[in-house]
């Protein structure tokens, strides 16, 4: 007698509480995809070192007016073959079919941390931006069972994934855990609004301004 195989239903895996509800979909690959491009913006403190601020706000500024062409092609109908595709394979849900606004907002709030922000508040900023932001969401996605009222869906686990991941970045700019944990708890707070891609403008501001309060 032949025994049927297991099969897996990954409908009923999505359901599942504490491990992961994306795990092994074409969701979580998106959710990953657009995260590690999120988290490349922490490179921009050090090519700030490297090149200067100046040139780093140029190469910034280029980056994004490239991309806002890339997308405007593809409302059209024509894609620039490698950012086009990355777009589309890295979009969510909401926005299949429209103007992906996230690497434009990326690109703004770390722009504008450089330009309202001396160091290392500003370096404190876009590491809250890349870190805190990127890893809370993926975290919450991956493991979020808790989820906070009124904050659009993020949960408990993502939150103290943000706040950790804060004060971490923050503790090794600055060597100050007291501090780092007071504004990575701001943070936390911050990343809880509602706000979709206008947290990567908000978050960098709002960390940015009490980093000067606290470092500089």
């Amino acid at each position: 007698m032949i025994s049927k195989p297991n099969i897996i239903d990954f409908q009923s895996v999505k359901r599942q509480p504490g491990i992961g509800h994306l795990l092994g979909t074409e969701e979580l690959q998106k959710e990953l995809l657009r995260k590690s491009i999120h988290m490349t913006i922490a490179v921009v403190p050090a090519l700030a070192q490297l090149v200067g601020v100046n040139f780093a706000l140029a190469l910034l500024a280029a980056g994004t007016m490239f991309y806002t062409y890339s997308e405007f092609l593809r409302a059209q109908g024509t894609e620039i073959a490698f950012i086009g595709k990355m777009t589309a394979a890295a979009a969510r849900d909401r926005d299949q079919g429209k103007f992906v606004l996230g690497p434009i907002t990326l690109g703004l709030g770390a722009m504008i941390a450089l330009m309202l922000y001396p160091n290392p508040a500003a370096a404190v900023a876009i590491y809250a931006l890349a870190f805190g932001d990127g890893l809370s969401s993926l975290a919450g996605k991956l493991f979020g069972t808790l989820e906070i009222p009124f904050t659009g869906g993020k949960t408990l686990e993502g939150s103290t994934t943000c706040l950790l991941a804060v004060f971490l970045s923050t503790l090794a700019v600055t060597g100050l855990p007291r501090e780092s944990l007071a504004l990575a708890a701001v943070a936390a707070s911050v990343e809880l609004l509602p706000s979709k891609d206008v947290d990567n403008l908000i978050l960098p501001m709002v960390v940015g301004a009490l980093a000067v309060i606290l470092f500089v």
